[in-house]
């Protein structure tokens, strides 16, 4: 198994917060142990990618921000044209 790119993660993570989602699931649905995890989560949610949400429990969920769909449309277009172009 190869190692996924940085924009692999983040389109994973991005396609995964489309619906809200906990920490937990968005790491399980994204493959990624804790530790890698928290290193992508964080630097997306910092940079306004995600955003933190609390249902009507009181749950924090994250949801992709409009400025992280625009992130994820570039990065879905850079991974076509890159999968054209071989």
């Amino acid at each position: 198994m190869s190692k996924r790119s940085w924009t692999d993660i983040t389109v994973d993570i991005l396609e995964v917060t489309l619906t809200p989602a906990n920490k937990m699931l968005i790491m399980y649905k994204s493959n990624l142990n804790s530790e890698r995890f928290n290193k992508y989560f964080s630097g997306l949610l910092s940079k306004g990618f995600i955003e933190e949400r609390n249902d009507s429990n009181g749950r924090h969920l994250y949801k992709t921000t409009e400025r992280g769909k625009v992130l994820l449309e570039v990065l879905r277009k850079a991974e076509e044209l890159i999968s054209a172009e071989t």
